[in-house]
């Protein structure tokens, strides 16, 4: 993470119409692959899946929220990118409830709808990575806009190897351990997100008086 983010405000890129747009693209392919992958994961019986398309519910809203704190001072957007942050760590506690429970049940998931839909997936991800890259290094905002998009599209990866996984071994735990590790990252992205955000909050605080 860039340390002069934290000392600048990025507020006229954020309100760019190019940067509007392209949060625009990504809450719509955001909405459409969480339709996609909630119906698929279910049939399948996929954690990974089910991981998957609850992020991509939780992306939607993050790409709603950045929306509407567009233009708007410094410290409301580390607002809520705090906001975001929790969300991400919320994402991350219920995916490990999840892979538990359906590792203690035993549950083998169908690997050709996992490396169908998580093809869709990546190729989804991968095209919003490309439109947000420029404004990868921007405040709290449109970093966690970047992170939870970059965690996204290594995600969908995961999700292919489990997939081949669960189709040469047979068993469940490809995809249980893919689960985990998203998990993994979304708790690890919601610090990094919440971190940031409190440095520009301490930064944007009024000085105390003399």
């Amino acid at each position: 993470m860039s340390a002069h983010c934290c000392g600048h405000d990025h507020g006229q890129g954020q309100a760019s119409p190019a940067y509007r747009r392209i949060l625009w693209i990504a809450l719509a392919v955001n909405l459409v692959m969480f339709a996609v992958e909630i119906g698929a994961g279910l049939s399948a019986r996929s954690a990974s899946l089910l991981a998957d398309s609850l992020d991509f519910l939780g992306d939607a809203a993050n790409y709603g929220l950045a929306l509407f704190v567009l233009g708007m001072a410094l410290q409301w957007r580390a607002r809520a990118a705090l906001v975001k942050a929790a969300s991400m760590g919320l994402f991350g506690l219920w995916v490990a409830g999840t892979t538990i429970q359906h590792a203690i049940a035993g549950i083998v998931p169908e690997a050709p709808v996992m490396g169908a839909v998580g093809a869709l997936a990546l190729a989804a991800n991968l095209g919003v990575a490309v439109l947000l890259y420029r404004w990868r290094d921007g405040d709290s905002n449109m970093r966690s806009v970047w992170i939870c998009t970059r965690n996204d599209a290594i995600g969908n990866l995961a999700v292919l190897a489990a997939a081949a996984g669960v189709f040469g071994s047979g068993t469940g735990w490809p995809d249980y351990i893919v689960a985990a590790i998203m998990s993994g990252l979304a708790l690890v992205g919601a610090f990094q997100v919440t971190r940031h955000a409190l440095g520009e909050l301490a930064h944007t605080r009024p000085a105390p008086a003399e």
